[in-house]
């Protein structure tokens, strides 16, 4: 797996914090970004993610969440290590913003 690049983080980055003021906002970058994270369930797809967090409640659920979302697990030269570390940092960006 590749590394996300900084365009890819910061379109990921942008999104969610576009989602947590407004569930609507979140697209399929910002979904699946999310969805793969531990904490998260699909819940089917995009458009079931939305309704459930229809409640205001994903600024909480990503700060609930962000101890387990940091891939520590991964040792630089393990396989996918970068690509793992590049997902930590569009997470650490986006709770550095909503806390």
């Amino acid at each position: 797996m590749e590394a996300l690049t900084e365009r890819q983080k910061q379109l990921i980055v942008a999104n969610v914090l576009k989602a947590v003021n407004n569930i609507d906002n979140l697209n399929k970058t910002g979904y699946k970004f999310l969805h793969l994270c531990s904490g998260f369930i699909a819940h089917y797809d995009l458009y079931g993610f939305i309704a459930n967090y229809s409640d205001g409640s994903l600024k909480r659920d990503i700060l609930s969440f962000a101890g387990q979302n940091q891939w520590c697990n991964f040792r630089p030269g393990e396989s996918d290590y970068e690509y793992y570390q590049s997902k930590a940092d569009v997470y650490h960006r986006i709770v550095a913003q909503i806390a």
